[in-house]
């Protein structure tokens, strides 16, 4: 029975898809590791197999043609899917390996990751994890898209299409200026906060549900007029003597703790405030093994920080 597919190669793909994302013959096929002369052939090749042309050849930049353009776009998804099959089976083979695309939030990533990309060097070799930060309704949203094989991201999260395993809890701690009355006191509560201005990220992460509800529960105020944009906005904001806000813990270990001399931090409620972490991902994805280890291999790395509650 003969094929009716034409004989098209995954590198031949490769080679289009460089040449749309370079737009120069000579850049594509350096990005490539192969000769000018050798990509124009193969791209060529690609041509008479399908019947189309692919590129508009002309002066200036390299522009694809409409099938050109088609055609990338479905060899994206045909290289991915590929990508997958090797990722999987050096998974199958070593436990945790391959190439996990994580996607974290800018609250929580750049506070406890390096130190599990550390751990993870030296437990799994084979493992390679590229890691993305976005807002973490973002998150959410690109990993239903696929452009995050799983988040590392605050619980709980809703959808019946996905699986989650919990890390840890993460106290809140009341970050507030120096001289402020209340840094003489060792731990606060409910009573401190009234009347009192909160500051809080944008309602973009999940923090602001957090520290909104707080605030109605305690009297009080949050600010609408100053939303920060990362931690260390807010921090900044509090040393002016804008108000209060809540800090996570590693934020705190990692920037204000030895460091910051302007802004001081309190447990809150004694520690019991605080924020569910978890790793979530597709049911569907068919790797929910590989991600129950690395939620493991997380938690011993967690384990290092006291403040942290480990969750199973």
């Amino acid at each position: 029975m003969t094929s009716s597919v034409p004989p098209i190669s995954l590198r031949q793909m490769r080679y289009l898809i460089a040449l749309e994302e370079t737009r120069h013959f000579r850049e594509a096929a350096e990005s490539c590791g192969i000769s000018q002369p050798s990509l124009s052939v193969q791209i060529k090749t690609m041509e008479d197999a399908l019947g189309l042309t692919l590129v508009e050849r002309g002066r200036g930049p390299v522009r694809l043609s409409l099938a050109g353009r088609e055609v990338a776009r479905r060899a994206h998804g045909i290289l991915d899917a590929a990508q997958g099959i090797l990722d999987l089976s050096v998974t199958l083979k070593s436990g945790l390996g391959g190439t996990i695309r994580l996607g974290t939030s800018a609250t929580l990533g750049p506070y406890l990751m390096p130190h599990v990309i550390s751990d993870l060097r030296a437990s799994h070799p084979d493992l390679r994890l590229y890691i993305r930060e976005a807002a973490p309704r973002d998150l959410l949203r690109e990993l239903h898209d696929g452009v995050h094989d799983l988040i590392l991201t605050q619980l709980p999260v809703s959808g019946a299409t996905l699986s989650h395993a919990r890390l840890f809890r993460e106290p809140l701690a009341v970050a507030l200026p120096a001289e402020h009355p209340l840094a003489a006191r060792d731990t606060l509560d409910n009573d401190d906060l009234s009347n009192k201005t909160i500051l809080s990220l944008s309602p973009a992460y999940a923090l602001y549900d957090m520290i909104s509800a707080l605030c109605v529960e305690t009297g009080a105020h949050l600010s609408r007029e100053y939303e920060g944009t990362s931690l260390d906005a807010l921090r900044q904001m509090v040393a002016m003597n804008m108000g209060l806000t809540f800090l996570p813990a590693l934020y705190v270990e990692s920037e204000i703790q030895g460091r910051a001399r302007d802004v001081v931090t309190r447990p809150f409620r004694g520690r019991r405030f605080a924020r569910s972490i978890g790793l979530v991902w597709r049911a569907s994805s068919g790797a929910a093994p590989a991600y129950e280890r690395l939620a493991a291999a997380i938690r011993d790395t967690a384990r290092r920080f006291p403040q942290l509650v480990i969750e199973a």
